[in-house]
Order: structure tokens, then C-alpha cells, then sequence
């Protein structure tokens, strides 16, 4: 997708962007990314989902839209093993109330205050000094939490030593952690239907990302999905939580690949398209409810120099042409400069570029004397 336009040196140039604007000199070429949307594409749109229930569609019905085909169904309660950090060489864990720590053989220690935990694992109990083996289990009192760095969990702590460099993992319920996700991930003023879709979203994509043959099952951050614990919970998104309990999304009886993002730009994208295989359940879609979203619609200017430095490209960029996808993503992005051409894969020009999609066109407006 691209288009040209010709202006003379004394026309100004305007456009809104998501970043700083380049000013050409004379005969200098600027490009111009125009597009919408904030994420993959692929799956629920949040701003999608908050705008449905903005016109009072249930959270069934969000979830049904954006994952087409499927159905709700139930899942078994269990618990996960949440990485919070690695490669430490020093680990603080405390709690306001006296805790336990138990190594993998031997009694378990009574410990009151905070740990700050060396990869010797050797910590001060209620009667003496303990050196402890890996991994050290960490419960907390009756009705009070762990904290490690100052912020607290629900659930316990293991710390685990690998050569001279600790672990923490959280051992918590899964519904636990997923009151520490949905704020993460979704404004908790949302509407309650939208956050409804969200917790079982999150809930799907954590038992289908449950990592096999490590010591944890998930990790704490973008990787898997943000979780901050007990300082990241919200009151409107814990009742999200407990509404749906145990609900998760399922395409022919299995557990389906839950998808989300922020904002589609008014439509969403086939799976095949931005991650080379196709879902069924995963297909391209109308979303006019994307429209309240601030990202709805974007533009981004980037000199000639810049686009070809940025793309990795000799020289100045003379022409940009994208190719696209059925469901009008960028599959790649093809720069000119005198050189020649340097073709880049949509992800990877969205990532150069700072974009905040692939679902855009390219156009470039050049300067020339007259």
C-alpha cells in the first residue's frame, strides 16, 4: 500500500503523529505511516470490549464476537508457579505476621521480620541460625502475606539457588493470580462486563501458556501476562474475578488461544496474517466499537534518512512500498534508496519504527524545487 504525492518546496507540510514530526529540507523526501490500533491485531481488541459493554452486550457476547466459534466451559481449579525473579544474588522476603521456611528436608524454621536471602540460603530463625537447601519453601502465617522487595503475594515463596544466583517463584491459586493480572492488564474502571471478558481471556491464556519441563509455569511480566499481586488488585476487578470463576474459552472442548490487545483500528486481524498459521476461532472482524479508543487512528513522519537507518538500509529512502495482508496488515515493508532495495518483515518495521501496528498504509510526500 503506498501513495505519492508531489508538492512544491513552499507548501507546508501538516499531519498528526504519535511521535516527533520531521521538517524536510528541499528536496527531501518524508513518509508518512497513517494507521490505527495499538497491539497484534489478533483476538479480543480490549478498547473493543469495553465499548461493547458500553452498549450493553455481555461478556458472553464480547467473547463470542472476538473468538468466533467458540464456547465457555469450565476449568478445574489449580495452582501456578509464577516467576517473580531470577538472578539475583540477593533475595529480601518478609511478612507483618511470623512465617515459616523449610528446606527440602528438615523441620520447618520460625522466622519473624524480613530475609535477605544470600544464594547460601543461610537465614536467622526463632532458635538460631539455619542454613537451608534449595529450594526454600516460604509460607506465610495464618490470614497474613509474603512480600519479596516490599510488595506483596498471596500464596507462598520458593526460592531456588542455581550456582550463585536465586529464584523466586510464587506459588499461587489461579484465580489469586489472576486478581493480580486483570489491573494489569485492563483500567479497572472499565466497564463490568468488559473486565468479565478480560478475567476469563486471562484465565484461558494462562492454563494454555503453562510451561512444561521448568521449575514455573508462567513468568511475572509481558512474557505471559503482567502480574503485580496483592498491590496491583482493584475491588472491580476482583468481583470480575470471583463472577466468572472457573469460566474459560474452548473451541471443540479444548482450550482456545486467547489472544487480547488494546485497540484493533476498527478491524481485526486473521491469525494467519500476523503469525503465519491459521486459527479458526482467530479470523479477521469489523470493530466499530474500536472507535472511542485513543489510538483509533495514528500517523507517524519519519525523514528519509531516518526510515532507511531505521529499516537498515543504505543511503536515503527514495521510495517505501508495503505489502498487505486480507486483513490489511503491513506483511512487509519494502524500502528504495539508490543503493537498492532492503525488504523488512511488518513486525519487525512495526519494532524499528516505534509503530504502535502493522494495520496501516505508507505514503510518502516529497519536497521538490520549482
Amino acid at each position: 500500500m503506498r501513495f505519492l504525492i508531489a508538492l512544491a518546496a513552499s507548501i507546508a507540510l501538516v499531519a498528526t503523529s504519535a511521535s516527533a514530526q520531521t521538517t524536510p529540507a528541499t528536496g527531501e523526501a518524508v513518509f508518512v505511516m497513517s494507521g490505527g490500533g495499538w497491539g497484534h491485531g489478533v483476538g479480543m481488541p480490549q478498547y473493543g470490549a469495553s465499548g461493547q459493554a458500553n452498549e450493553g452486550k455481555t461478556y458472553q457476547q464480547i467473547l463470542a464476537y472476538y473468538y468466533s466459534g467458540t464456547e465457555l466451559g469450565a476449568a478445574s481449579s489449580r495452582w501456578l508457579r509464577v516467576l517473580l525473579a531470577e538472578g539475583r544474588p540477593v533475595v529480601t522476603v518478609g511478612s507483618d505476621a511470623p512465617f515459616t521456611a523449610q528446606g527440602p528436608t528438615g523441620p520447618k524454621h520460625k522466622v519473624t521480620g524480613t530475609l535477605a536471602l544470600k544464594p547460601n540460603l543461610r537465614f536467622k530463625g526463632a532458635k538460631g541460625s539455619v542454613t537451608a537447601g534449595s529450594p526454600l519453601v516460604i509460607r506465610p502465617g495464618k490470614g497474613a502475606f509474603l512480600s519479596y522487595d516490599g510488595k506483596a503475594y498471596r500464596g507462598r515463596f520458593e526460592v531456588q539457588r542455581s550456582g550463585t544466583r536465586l529464584s523466586v517463584i510464587n506459588v499461587v491459586p489461579l484465580d489469586a493470580y489472576l486478581q493480580g493480572v486483570v489491573p494489569s492488564e485492563m483500567p479497572f474502571g472499565w466497564p463490568a462486563e468488559a473486565l468479565k471478558a478480560q478475567a476469563i481471556a486471562a484465565r484461558t491464556y494462562a492454563l494454555g501458556r503453562v510451561a512444561k519441563g521448568k521449575p514455573y509455569h508462567l513468568v511475572s511480566d509481558v512474557r505471559d501476562q503482567v502480574y503485580r499481586g496483592i498491590g496491583g488488585e482493584k475491588p472491580s476487578t476482583n468481583d470480575a474475578v470471583r463472577a466468572t470463576a472457573g469460566k474459560v474459552v474452548l473451541y471443540g472442548g479444548k482450550l482456545a488461544t486467547t489472544y487480547y490487545y488494546s485497540s484493533s483500528g476498527g478491524k481485526t486481524a486473521n491469525a494467519a496474517d500476523v503469525f503465519g498459521f491459521a486459527v479458526p476461532y482467530l479470523v479477521s472482524k469489523p470493530d466499530p466499537w474500536d472507535k472511542h479508543s485513543p489510538h483509533h487512528k495514528w500517523s507517524l513522519q519519519i525523514d528519509d534518512a531516518a526510515l532507511a537507518t531505521k529499516l537498515g538500509a543504505a543511503g536515503r529512502a527514495v521510495d517505501a512500498i508495503a505489502s498487505s495482508t486480507p486483513s490489511g496488515r503491513v506483511r512487509a515493508l519494502t524500502v528504495q534508496t539508490a543503493a537498492g532495495q532492503k525488504q523488512v518483515e511488518g513486525t519487525d518495521a512495526r519494532m524499528a519504527l516505534g509503530l504502535r501496528s502493522t494495520y496501516m498504509t505508507v505514503g510518502v510526500l516529497r519536497l521538490d524545487r520549482v
